[in-house]
């Protein structure tokens, strides 16, 4: 839900449409490029709109992330059919994560260190933590198996993205099957794992 507007003044801004066009500034400039004014002037308002809405750039960039994130949902709900069994369930919400941020590598900084809180982010955990839980997992052991695969998926984004050209370093052939085999490796962790707790 949008936060609602503070204050009176120019007209009001369509709220998504802020986040919307604040997303397009940190796909083109990053989230160190992006600041309120600059945000103010791609949509031809002054800065005392956008602070009716958020209270300053750190709120703002948790809904970019979130609606960012959106496009995750959207690409796991796209599957035919839902996931056979636990692991394809882990393998189709961390390549789904993996092409968003193939799709938008600017966003990177805003999931290290910090943990996505937004209903897409909600939506995406509770839904991974469901398919695991029904496939025999305690609901602590699904809450660490989706943390670790996420921990997985960041921190291979960010190795690449040190590269000289993140760009072509998160689309390159190679990388993307470095990465199918990082995740197997994983996977077969939190096998192990499950084998054993289920003991």
């Amino acid at each position: 839900m949008p936060p609602p507007e503070r204050g009176r003044g120019r007209p009001p801004r369509s709220f998504e449409n802020i986040v919307s066009v604040a997303a397009d500034l940190v796909d083109e400039f990053g989230v160190d490029g992006v600041n309120m004014r600059l945000l103010a002037e791609r949509l031809g308002t002054g800065t005392a709109t956008l602070y009716r809405h958020v209270t300053g750039k750190d709120e703002l960039m948790v809904y970019v992330l979130d609606s960012r994130m959106g496009e995750i949902v959207g690409a796991y709900d796209a599957l035919v059919g839902g996931p056979r069994t636990w692991r394809e369930a882990l393998e189709r919400i961390a390549f789904a994560y993996r092409g968003f941020l193939v799709a938008h590598p600017n966003v990177l900084p805003l999931l290290v260190g910090r943990l996505p809180i937004g209903p897409h982010a909600l939506t995406i955990r509770e839904s991974t933590l469901a398919a695991l839980t029904e496939r025999g997992f305690s609901q602590e052991l699904a809450a660490r198996a989706f943390t670790t695969l996420l921990q997985y998926v960041v921190g291979s984004a960010v190795t690449q993205a040190g590269s000289p050209a993140p760009d072509e370093a998160l689309t390159h052939t190679p990388s993307e099957a470095r990465f199918a085999e990082g995740l197997e490796i994983v996977l077969d962790g939190i096998d192990r794992i499950r084998r054993r707790s289920a003991r």
